[in-house]
């Protein structure tokens, strides 16, 4: 199946899944805001991450993350690339790296995530340390604007939710870099309405909007 059919494949089936959990109201076996089911873990890798991301959600070290629904569809895009490495443009304490390394896991892919705030950065590690995926991440601390330039392999997802006045410019950085038939995700876009023209008005690139939890828009660079 091509490229862009796949990919809108994959993002109508988890708008249908949510909106029928919305539908349907909630239930004792709803995990709020993941969908209508919780996700199963297929292995004890993937167990491990899970109980991770729900201990620090319980701790309330969620400080700007992905709800759980937009982690989940991070985990199913880049799995279903096949992604082999992935740069995330702000890294916060560590939950959407955790739900890309659940698919990285399966890819044999790594994590370059980059994080302004030295806090959120050290919490960030002890979280990949707990979940059992820190081998599979390097976490560059600092301005993402500067320290982006040391990146040189391909990418084959780019997931940015940083400083929304910096969507812009970490897109056009990242662009040169992602391969053809790459992604670029971005989070919070109904906030960022100079990033939705960038990517909109560009015919190398190919753009939906999935608008479920934080609000995702999801960028094809077209081959």
């Amino acid at each position: 199946m091509p490229m862009k059919r796949s990919l809108l494949l994959v993002l109508a089936i988890a708008a249908a899944v949510c909106l029928s959990a919305q539908r349907r109201g909630g239930s004792q076996a709803v995990a709020p805001g993941t969908g209508e089911y919780p996700p199963l873990p297929r292995s004890e890798a993937e167990k491990k991450i899970l109980a991770t991301i729900d201990a620090a959600a319980g701790a309330g070290e969620l400080y700007l993350n992905v709800p759980a629904s937009d982690g989940r569809l991070l985990r199913l895009l880049t799995e279903a690339v096949n992604a082999k490495h992935v740069v995330e443009i702000g890294t916060s304490t560590g939950l959407s790296g955790m739900w890309l390394c659940m698919a990285l896991e399966n890819t044999g892919g790594t994590l370059t995530t980059f994080e302004y705030d030295a806090g959120r950065a050290a919490t960030a590690k002890k979280h990949f340390q707990q979940a059992g995926v820190a081998h599979l991440v390097t976490i560059v601390q600092g301005d993402a604007h500067q320290t982006i330039a040391r990146l040189k392999d391909p990418i084959d997802v780019a997931f940015i939710d940083a400083d929304k006045d910096g969507y812009v410019d970490y897109l056009n950085k990242l662009l040169p870099l992602v391969r053809p038939g790459g992604l670029i995700l971005a989070h919070n876009v109904d906030m960022v309405p100079q990033y939705v023209k960038a990517v909109t008005a560009n015919p190398n690139l190919e753009t939906v909007f999935y608008m479920q939890g934080g609000g995702l828009a999801v960028t094809l660079k077209k081959r």
